[in-house]
């Protein structure tokens, strides 16, 4: 093909969760001819399939990229690595598999902020179109949608007694954190079908792709966005070593997520004008804005040692239970091998929370690891993390060269803000108390992490820097607004360029509770419903 001289209507640029689901929608259309672009390969490794693979892919630098923040107070001067999907499906190819809205208020402050059209009644459509839930049925949950959704399909004793210790310490029960609150503890919801992960790709691309309005390059770096005359035209890629241009007729739609998406706007002229000009980058747009309001969720982790040796940890080195995990997901669809990141935790209040709804999340595994990737700890563990819901704290991404492969500088500020400090400290000492009620205190006898010398808030502020980290739900730089520094308006076209959308959870004013890649899929499909009416 003669990339020059293709016809396309639309160039969507990364084929992520929102990448791939807009290719789905617009490709609808027969009018329309859809390109896609990845920088990554296609999605046919095993591990990428199986539910409890995100182990081995989170970290595998042939499906990941891997992109280190810039060590900052927050983190004891240490620098952490940021994994991002750089494969067909992006990071819902190799994610933790949590799927979970966040509370209704995250999306009606979006409202409130001058984003009409993106209050929680607004976007629950959207959520219930793409889903397909095997659960019990619900207004608040969609039964016809292509990504496939299941309630928890492990039940393990260690994450039964915690519950049951949480409920002692006050927290109700809750049976679908997607339903009417997210308040509470219970299990978590996953993106799985009958017993394969359930992906952007796998739900959305490959079903598409039997339509003959769709193409797709793997392995292309985009290079810049084309704009003449404040209007995108195109793009400017890399494939095979050869640089080739491409036009868009109707629009671009930049779908590159939180790092790289603020990253290819500066790359185009869209950005901070001092520091385009002093990388020699023409400025198009001298918006400072640009990878600014960065938001992530600063997770910290406790572990305690359990007496007996039911972990996970124990389990994955016996040859008997490991042909057991195997023969449950093969003939039943469930057990070890279908988990996420995290079997059941939940939310709830600290006496710092700023409003009357939760300000932390829990997540509850009954394993031990240093980081997923190596290998689980050699005694009988059991984690539970903590995070701030709503950080104050706000960082921001830039270029640090007019070079499209080199990596942008993340600087997070984790912890920079004093509200998040004391957030975190009172999640740990909460989830200390809920190892101490009558349902859990007999099934441990030390905690391994922070460790029992680890008592005042400042010492366990100290080790929530040494040793937290992040949970991969990087947001917001690509800000949604109607203010004069907002990249994106609420429909999501980048202000002042024509033909341009930015797609993606970079677009989020303020980060959602929980986990981000189920309101990426919505944003994504609100998008679609915007495109596809013109808006």
């Amino acid at each position: 093909m003669d990339l020059s001289l293709a016809s396309f209507t639309h160039i969507i640029i990364g084929a992520g969760s929102a990448g791939c689901l807009l290719a789905n929608r617009l490709s609808a259309s027969s009018k329309n001819e859809i390109l896609i672009l990845e920088a990554g390969d296609w999605d046919d490794n095993f591990w990428l399939k199986l539910p409890v693979g995100y182990f081995r892919s989170i970290n595998n630098p042939r499906v990941s990229r891997h992109f280190a923040t810039e060590p900052g107070a927050g983190t004891a001067g240490r620098s952490i690595d940021w994994p991002r999907g750089r494969v067909i499906g992006g990071s819902s190819s190799i994610n933790g598999l949590i799927f979970i809205r966040g509370q209704r208020e995250n999306f009606d402050n979006w409202e409130k902020l001058g984003n009409n059209g993106w209050s929680y009644d607004d976007v629950l459509p959207y959520f219930r179109k793409l889903e397909n839930f095997s659960g019990p049925k619900s207004q608040y949950h969609g039964s016809f949608g292509e990504l496939q959704v299941s309630e928890l399909r492990n039940s393990h004793p260690y994450c039964a007694a915690w519950l049951s210790a949480a409920s002692e310490l006050g927290l109700a029960r809750n049976n679908d954190f997607n339903g009417e609150t997210t308040s509470g503890v219970g299990g978590y919801q996953l993106s799985i079908g009958k017993r394969w992960r359930s992906s952007a790709s796998s739900a959305f691309l490959k079903p598409a792709l039997a339509r003959k309005n769709v193409t797709v390059l793997t392995n292309t770096v985009v290079e810049k966005i084309l704009i003449k005359n404040r209007v995108a035209v195109g793009v400017r890629i890399l494939r095979e070593g050869k640089k080739d241009d491409i036009k868009a007729s109707v629009e671009t739609i930049v779908c590159a997520g939180a790092i790289q998406s603020p990253q290819l706007l500066q790359l185009s002229g869209i950005g901070p004008g001092k520091l385009l000009s002093k990388l020699g980058l023409d400025v198009i747009i001298d918006r400072p804005s640009v990878g600014g309001n960065l938001q992530d969720h600063y997770q910290m982790r406790t572990i305690v040692r359990m007496r007996d040796k039911g972990s996970l940890n124990n389990a994955i080195r016996n040859p008997i239970e490991l042909t057991k995990m195997g023969m449950d997901w093969l003939f039943r669809g469930r057990g070890s091998l279908t988990v996420g990141a995290g079997q059941v935790g939940g939310a709830a209040h600290t006496e710092h929370a700023p409003t009357n709804y939760p300000d932390i999340q829990f997540n509850v595994m009954p394993l031990s690891v240093d980081k997923p990737g190596e290998p689980l700890h050699g005694y009988s563990g059991f984690t539970a993390a903590v995070w701030q819901c709503h950080p104050e704290s706000r960082g921001r991404i830039d270029i640090t060269s007019s070079d499209p492969l080199a990596d942008p500088m993340i600087v997070p500020n984790y912890l920079s803000h004093e509200l998040d400090q004391k957030t975190l400290v009172a999640g740990v000492k909460m989830l200390r108390k809920i190892y101490q009620e009558k349902s859990f205190n007999k099934l441990w006898d030390e905690e391994m992490v922070p460790g029992s010398n680890v008592q005042t808030d400042e010492g366990i502020l100290n080790a929530a820097c040494k040793g937290g980290g992040t949970v991969y739900h990087c947001v917001g730089t690509c800000r949604m607004g109607i203010d004069k520094d907002a990249v994106v308006d609420p429909q999501l076209c980048v202000r002042g360029v024509e033909r341009l959308r930015i797609v993606d959870a970079s677009i989020m004013p303020t980060i959602t509770s929980a986990n981000t890649n189920a309101p990426t899929y919505m944003i994504a499909e609100k998008a679609a419903d915007m495109i596809i009416s013109r808006k």
